[in-house]
């Protein structure tokens, strides 16, 4: 009975090996931008708001890493005080569409029934346009701030965790061991939290981490279109936009926050696939 009551994974992994060096950048790129966030203004140069209409888009030196913007501003500084929202909003967004995702994700693949077919609904209509646009229609309309967008934004990512939670659940509530927890009469909460969860980690890890790369460019999205943040906050997008006017003075004002937002968001997508794959070799090891 108790090979039985061991769960196997649902997604088959290799064996993962050493980290490779794509790999060890990526969470390299990740533990930069976390310190940054914790600690960005005090390891800053310069305040991100302070101005020096005297010294306006400086090209890079010792005194400005990435020179000043159009309002004398340290580019540099800006950046680093930038990494605070860049990281703060898309992990609330991925942590929150996790844990709704998989509540519902779970309780429609166990339950099934009208339960199911309630759920998916909601996750049909939610699929039925694309999540920027109903971002920037709600958010431009309400005329909301960053955090009303962070929650608009968990609400509309929610359903893709959802519907691959929910077909994991499907394939394992067919298999041996729930079978033989509900013969033993094993309460339903009971199973999917302390059985049936634990053999989807990998897949949610996955997508908690690709839910964060995604919520970073559509924040960025909104913040580049002036929705969200106020204008002249130390915001990625925002500065993004800023600076597209002034490449051809100082590009590194629109080069400096487009290549912050790419390089987190590829870290955050290449980590992401490197935990599924390590935490599902495991589980298959104790199999």
């Amino acid at each position: 009975m108790t090979e039985i009551l061991d769960a196997p994974t649902t997604v088959p992994s290799r064996r993962p090996g050493r980290p490779s060096i794509l790999v060890g950048l990526s969470f390299l790129v990740i533990a930069l931008v976390v310190v940054c966030a914790i600690a960005g203004p005090a390891l800053a140069p310069y305040s991100a708001s302070a101005q020096d209409l005297t010294d306006t888009l400086a090209e890079p030196s010792a005194a400005h890493l990435l020179g000043t913007d159009d309002l004398g501003r340290d580019v540099f500084s800006r950046i680093l005080a930038g990494a605070a929202s860049a990281l703060t909003g898309p992990l609330v967004i991925a942590l929150g569409a996790m844990l709704i995702g998989s509540l519902l994700g779970l309780t429609a693949g166990y339950r099934g029934g009208f339960t199911e077919t309630a759920i998916m609904r909601w996750v049909d209509l939610m699929y039925a346009v694309p999540q920027l646009l109903i971002a920037i229609v709600v958010v431009g309309v309400l005329s909301g701030t960053y955090w009303e967008a962070v929650l608009v934004l968990i609400v509309l990512t929610a359903p893709g965790d959802t519907r691959i939670l929910r077909g994991a659940a499907i394939e394992q509530r067919g298999l041996p061991y729930v079978e033989a927890l509900r013969v033993l009469g094993v309460p339903g909460p009971r199973i999917l939290i302390r059985h049936v969860w634990p053999t989807l980690v990998p897949l949610s890890v996955a997508q908690t981490f690709l839910n964060f790369a995604t919520s970073l460019v559509t924040l960025a999205s909104l913040s580049f279109l002036g929705l969200g943040v106020a204008p002249g906050a130390a915001d990625w997008g925002r500065m993004l936009a800023e600076g597209r006017d002034l490449v051809d003075v100082n590009p590194w004002t629109a080069i400096a926050p487009g290549l912050a937002i790419a390089l987190t968001a590829a870290s955050f997508n290449i980590a992401g696939d490197w935990l599924h794959e390590r935490l599902a070799g495991r589980g298959k090891d104790r199999t």
